[in-house]
């Protein structure tokens, strides 16, 4: 009985539970390393267990409960060369590796990638995104990545990983020929390509890669600043009418501008000589300056009528009725009436008074 309560006292119970969201693998600590046969062995769901025995790969267990004993532990058994009866502790290391996916990791170009774009030319484009990893199978990840590490987290694989992203993504982007301007609509379609060229290399250590995402990929700062004056440029439309329009703007707010007033001014002069000389999009290097528009069409000739004797008299021109004034034919009191005029109106009290004030008066009596 007592060998009995004893021997119960050293069953070992192997388990692993989580509060971490980054630790993808995690070493069960035991004094010594040894393990009594016949050990509690639990697993739970998104977990494997590995069993290390003297720097190898032994055995391999997804979840469940298991009752440790040679009959399940049979490359174990193998490389001990135990019996069946076998019921002395053993020297192993047991890891607890997590299955479970590893969202939202973070990837982006450090450098910018140099592409060749159909509108633009050479460009130099930075990209980044996220993405989801999983372990596969553990035994490759054990062997080729973890190694003797007790406690084993992303950040220990994610730089890994970040560098076949970007060496793939530079490879995929530059040879896309897609224009940048476009590749925004494409952004899914990329990374469904990248993935799949970095699937067999993340393979080679265990992992897939359930998920990847381009969130953005952008231009240099400078180049974007001449992107957004050229589309300025076109929702203006007209240049000739917004750079009349910038004009009329500072004379109308003169403390917005750097000079105030005379800034206005000068704002108000290079506008209209910009609009003079440049069509809708500039002139052509080399090309004269556009002549001067022509002056406006004068106005139709002002038509009198001239009242005498109870009879109307006219139309009128003015230079008819100076000559009239100069034969004493027109006086001021002549009664006269232009369209507009409310009524009759002596000839003095109307705008034929300069008329009156070029003729001579009366010459001096003998």
């Amino acid at each position: 009985m007592v060998f009995g309560f004893i021997k119960g006292e050293f069953i070992d119970v192997i388990s692993w539970l989580d509060d971490t969201r980054d630790t993808m693998v995690w070493r069960f600590d035991r004094r010594g390393q040894a393990i009594k046969m016949g050990a509690k062995l639990t697993v739970r769901e998104g977990q494997a267990a590995v069993f290390i025995h003297e720097g190898q790969l032994a055995d391999t267990f997804g979840p469940g409960l298991y009752e440790l004993q040679t009959n399940n532990l049979p490359i174990l058994t193998t490389l001990q060369h135990w019996d069946h009866g076998f019921q002395s502790p053993f020297k192993s290391e047991v890891y607890f590796v997590s299955t479970t996916r590893f969202n939202d990791q973070k990837w982006g170009t450090k450098n910018p990638i140099m592409a060749r774009d159909p509108e633009f030319g050479p460009v130099r484009i930075r990209a980044f995104g996220t993405y989801s990893m999983r372990v596969t199978d553990p035994g490759k990840f054990m062997t080729e990545i973890v190694g003797t590490d007790g406690e084993f987290t992303t950040d220990e694989i994610s730089m890994q990983i970040r560098n076949m992203i970007v060496q793939a993504a530079s490879q995929v982007l530059a040879g896309s020929g897609i224009p940048v301007l476009d590749m925004a609509a494409n952004l899914e379609d990329l990374g469904k390509i990248i993935a799949k060229a970095i699937a067999p290399k993340v393979a080679e250590y265990g992992l897939t890669i359930p998920e990847f995402y381009v969130e953005n990929i952008s231009l240099p700062e400078e180049v974007e600043k001449v992107l957004d004056k050229r589309t300025s440029m076109g929702v203006a439309g007209d240049l000739n009418k917004y750079m009349q329009f910038n004009a009329a703007e500072a004379l109308a707010n003169p403390a917005s501008g750097a000079g105030g007033m005379m800034g206005a001014g000068m704002a108000a002069g290079m506008g209209l000589g910009m609009a003079q000389n440049v069509g809708p999009w500039g002139a052509a290097p080399g090309a004269a300056p556009a002549a001067a528009p022509p002056p406006p069409p004068p106005g139709a000739a002002k038509a009198w009528h001239l009242a005498e004797n109870g009879a109307t008299k006219g139309p009128f021109a003015e230079t008819d009725l100076a000559a009239m004034v100069s034969s004493g034919a027109l006086t001021r009191a002549t009664m006269v009436w232009s369209a507009g005029m409310e009524g009759w109106k002596p000839a003095g009290d109307t705008e034929l008074s300069k008329l009156f004030s070029q003729v001579p008066p009366p010459p001096p009596a003998p």
